[in-house]
């Protein structure tokens, strides 16, 4: 079975693998409170949203002193 995007693709956005599983599990969780997908993929669970949310740029790592939602603002904007 292939997992897209691969763990390299997502590391193009991420400085390292615990970033990237931390990042991914915090918007999965914004995402299973209600927070509108910035992807297209109805049939996704969170997790998977998160890491296409990630793969495609629509969602940055936040620095230590900023929240997930900041960054995702600044995005948005």
């Amino acid at each position: 079975m292939m997992v897209k995007p691969t763990v390299s693709d997502l590391l193009k956005n991420v400085d390292n693998r615990f970033e990237l599983v931390v990042a991914t599990a915090k918007r999965a969780r914004q995402l299973s409170k209600g927070d509108k997908a910035l992807v297209d993929n109805e049939e996704a669970s969170t997790v998977t949203l998160a890491a296409d949310e990630i793969a495609a740029g629509k969602v940055m790592v936040a620095e230590e002193n900023e929240t997930l939602e900041e960054n995702n603002q600044n995005v948005e904007e």
